[in-house]
């Protein structure tokens, strides 16, 4: 009777657990989905290096994030060298003549539009670390060239995860940015505030909020494509 007891108490902690891992990923998810939304519109000046520190520093603050939906605390010059080796495992691919500017479409790499290689890594970086995380990794045991080839296939699926989007936007089909939501603290937002950002705040995550806030006012119709693109490229200077 008491082993009965024992092992009913034993599944509904299992049952509990998996509810919660379950939740996880579900908030992580979102965050890749919101990230890569933010990565296809810095995919659009025609300046390859400046799309690439843009987008770097958007992954960063994606990967920071879903840290945190699991519990766990980066550094950033980790995370950067960790993006240059999975991502360069792409590019490399790519020889310096395949890279060309095409009017109306942008800057493209090898055939593939920087707005959708640059959300495809984004998809595939969130993938890596998701990956890391379900299974019992952390930060200070994530061996980087041990993912380069799931980070290849999950990047061929993050092209066809860009190319969904971009159709549903064509279809002029509402693709939202989730709020993920944390119920331990009071500030749910997965956007960060409006408001100025304290000391703490790296260069990085100053970086991801201005290049957000053009967003939204490209969105609202406050400023053209073509301000939009301009004021992208001279605040990426700043850099």
């Amino acid at each position: 009777m008491i082993d009965y007891i024992f092992g009913k108490i034993k599944e509904k902690f299992e049952d509990i657990a998996n509810e919660i891992n379950q939740n996880k990923r579900a908030k992580a998810d979102k965050i890749v989905q919101n990230s890569v939304l933010w990565t296809i519109g810095a995919g659009f000046i025609p300046i390859p290096i400046a799309d690439m520190v843009a987008v770097t520093a958007i992954q960063v603050d994606m990967i920071k994030k879903i840290g945190e939906v699991y519990e766990m605390k980066s550094s950033e010059a980790n995370l950067k060298s960790w993006i240059s080796t999975l991502s360069g495992s792409v590019i490399s691919r790519f020889g310096a003549d395949a890279i060309k500017f095409i009017p109306g479409i942008g800057t493209v790499i090898g055939g593939i539009s920087v707005a959708v290689l640059s959300g495809a890594s984004t998809y595939a970086v969130g993938q890596v670390f998701i990956e890391h995380f379900e299974n019992g990794g952390d930060f200070t045991n994530f061996e980087v060239d041990k993912f380069v080839d799931f980070y290849k296939k999950q990047f061929e699926r993050g092209k066809a995860f860009v190319e969904d989007l971009q159709k549903k936007k064509d279809n002029s089909e509402e693709v939202p940015f989730e709020e993920v939501k944390d119920e331990s603290k009071t500030t749910t937002s997965e956007q960060p505030p409006k408001s100025a950002t304290n000391s703490t705040s790296s260069p990085n995550d100053e970086i991801v909020r201005r290049l957000k806030e053009l967003s939204e006012l490209r969105q609202q119709g406050i400023i053209t494509e073509d301000e939009f693109k301009m004021l992208k490229e001279r605040l990426l200077k700043e850099v």
